[in-house]
């Protein structure tokens, strides 16, 4: 008698845990009470002024609507519009830079140059994706980086994972050590009515030890993978399937001069976004030499007319304009290699194609947000922080907010719009128990940052996720233990800190 297999517990895909979760969520807007804030002309809220509406529970239509207005917004929520097209145009780019072979002769150059030094590799862009995430919140910037990752990690005899890991962690690790992202400690300070550069100190001390930490984690899992790929957390039918998908010559004979001229714009790109979306005025006030070209250029007649006068100033960029610029260089490459009009369209359109999935997983996780903003929950869990956090002291006050931030971090998954509903409530709290405001704001950064490595509605982990082809709950599985690392190493600086009164 033949015995029939269990079925082994398969988890769903990316798109139907994030409905459930929708769906979750609906129902608890039948169940928490509906409440709101007084706001200010900012439409910040005011401490104190928490009061109750009347229900708005989420019915059958709403969850099926809620991807759809998560896509293009609404009063409440803003929509991911701008996130999916920005993935959509990075598919098109790179597709018609992978066409030009530039990509594979350079990761073959990559591998053969570190073959023994991957693990060096990964430490120094850990370091240089932890220091976009610390300085201006460098996340959807990230997806185009997880495509030239993944087959470099592979081919090197890595997995998928750690491709993902040192884009995802090494990005989320500096965010949740933010120093002066302008997104969350920026408008968190506003809010608090401090300055900046108060609390620099002990963030700069949480940026080396949460980098410490990620870098430690990653490269010691790749180590493992190395040694023995039964190490890894994916199973060997995806291993072998990821060696196929992501397989690199690296015989390649150097690169062609076009292909050379290829890579050097298709890296210009990448310099060019970044330049153009940290805000160097608001980090320093004196840093305006963009901001004098721009207006120089403008103020030029016919120079600023040719040019378009919708044209922001470097420091003042987001999704919209680093967009047209990956969209403008897909243009000026296939120019320089010399790809046919007829070639270069359906390049980038299959390149578009291939990142259809990814853009569209993010409206379905902002529809999670649009449930519980229209549901009108989230002012009541907020309300229940602040009457379960006032009157403590400040080693129990830091802990607990630490911990209250992370559910908060899941309603609200933007860390600017976090800071904005929450730091005018937060931060007076903590002058009562003898915690300076800029610990608080350490303490919302540390918790929205260790729970956007894996929630799942994050756009950015859905989205990465989705490029590897990895399912939620293998990245779970290998990210529980850094989870736990981290949080427990947040919490003790957040204690001593907050013990000492570092500042």
């Amino acid at each position: 008698m033949s015995e029939e297999k269990k079925k082994k517990f398969k988890m769903p895909n990316s798109f139907t845990i994030l409905f459930i979760i929708t769906i979750v969520i609906a129902i608890l807007t039948w169940i928490i009470p509906a409440g709101a804030y007084d706001v200010t002309e900012d439409g910040n809220f005011i401490a104190g002024t928490y009061h109750t509406v009347e229900q708005s529970a989420q019915g059958i239509w709403d969850v099926l609507a809620a991807p759809f207005i998560g896509m293009i917004g609404n009063d409440l929520t803003d929509g991911a519009i701008e996130v999916s097209l920005f993935i959509l145009t990075i598919g098109g780019f790179l597709n018609v830079v992978t066409q030009t072979g530039a990509i594979d002769a350079g990761i073959s150059s990559i591998i053969r140059n570190n073959r023994d030094n991957m693990t060096k590799l990964i430490w120094v862009l850990m370091l240089i994706f932890c220091l976009g995430g610390s300085t201006y919140g460098m996340a959807e910037e990230t997806i185009p980086f997880y495509t030239l990752l993944i087959p470099i990690m592979v081919a090197a005899g890595f997995d998928a994972l750690v491709g993902v890991a040192t884009v995802l962690v090494g990005s989320g690790m500096g965010v949740l050590a933010s120093t002066v992202n302008p997104f969350a400690t920026g408008i968190a300070s506003s809010m608090a009515g401090i300055g900046l550069g108060e609390g620099i100190l002990p963030r700069v001390i949480f940026f080396i030890v949460m980098y410490l930490i990620g870098g430690f984690f990653v490269t010691s899992y790749a180590k493992k993978v190395k040694k023995d790929d039964a190490n890894s957390y994916l199973t060997q039918e995806k291993l072998a399937s990821d060696r196929e998908e992501f397989q690199v010559n690296e015989n390649l004979e150097g690169m062609t001069g076009k292909q050379k001229v290829v890579i050097t714009l298709f890296f210009l790109t990448f310099i060019i976004m970044i330049l153009g979306l940290i805000p160097w005025s608001e980090l320093n006030p004196n840093w305006t030499f963009f901001e004098s070209i721009h207006e120089s250029m403008m103020n030029a007649g016919w120079l600023g007319n040719l040019i378009g006068t919708s044209l922001l100033p470097f420091g003042q960029w987001y999704l919209t304009e680093i967009t047209i610029l990956f969209f403008l260089m897909s243009i000026v490459i296939a120019i320089v290699y010399g790809t046919g009009e007829e070639d270069y369209v359906n390049q980038f359109i299959a390149g578009a194609n291939d990142m259809l999935s990814v853009a569209l997983i993010c409206a379905v996780a902002r529809g999670i947000q649009v449930i519980m903003n229209d549901g009108q929950i989230t002012a009541t869990v907020l309300s229940w922080g602040e009457n379960a956090l006032s009157g403590l002291s400040s080693g129990f006050f830091i802990v607990l907010t630490y911990l209250f931030y992370i559910p908060m971090s899941f309603l609200i998954p933007s860390t600017s719009g976090l800071a904005a509903a929450t730091m005018g409530i937060m931060a007076p709290l903590g002058q009562f128990a003898g915690v300076a405001e800029h610990l608080v704001i350490t303490a919302f950064q540390a918790a929205s940052g260790l729970l956007n490595l894996v929630t799942p509605t994050s756009g950015v982990v859905m989205g990465a996720l989705a490029i590897a082809k990895v399912d939620l709950g293998t990245w779970w599985k290998f990210m529980a233990k850094l989870l736990v690392a981290t949080a427990v190493a947040s919490i003790i600086l957040l204690v001593i800190f907050a013990l000492l009164g570092i500042g």
